[in-house]
């Protein structure tokens, strides 16, 4: 389960990249905005679409460092033990579950976004716009990786 550690870690990476490079381009873009009034329509998309990048592959390494949604008020008090069979349940129950449910129902519209060679409705707008539309599809296999990793380690915990 290293090497999906070590996936979830390089896509963590790859998006912290990302989101200094977001950083900028909205500074650049407020600057240009409000000192030379001038805009871009493509620049605003090019922010929604590093945006995406950001969160889509944040979500799995939010899962690997432990620093997904749960209620920690409960969740500190309990035994070792305890926490490990509700992480089991929780995987198995919610994450996997909805996962493969959001792969399922996108796959239809990531492919008919790729077949049309989807881009910017709006005039001066970003082409491609299937590719960050993928990312739905990437993000989840990459939740379910990690959450396979995550139950390995937990059954190992329950082991011991």
């Amino acid at each position: 389960m290293k090497s999906i550690d070590s996936l979830i870690e390089y896509t963590a990476r790859f998006s912290a990249l990302i989101l200094i490079t977001l950083t900028l381009l909205i500074v650049y873009d407020a600057f240009s905005r409000y000192l030379f009034h001038s805009g871009s329509i493509a620049l605003q998309e090019l922010e929604w679409h590093l945006f995406d990048f950001v969160i889509l592959l944040g979500i799995p390494y939010a899962l690997k460092e432990g620093a997904h949604v749960r209620v920690d008020i409960f969740h500190t008090n309990f035994s070792l033990k305890t926490k490990t069979i509700l992480d089991i349940i929780s995987q198995l129950i919610f994450i996997l579950p909805f996962s493969f449910l959001v792969i399922y129902m996108g796959y239809d519209y990531v492919l008919q976004s790729f077949i049309q060679v989807e881009g910017s409705s709006d005039p001066g707008g970003l082409p491609y716009r299937f590719i960050v539309k993928s990312l739905m599809l990437l993000s989840f296999c990459l939740l379910i990786l990690q959450s396979i990793s995550q139950l390995t380690k937990s059954i190992k915990i329950l082991k011991l």
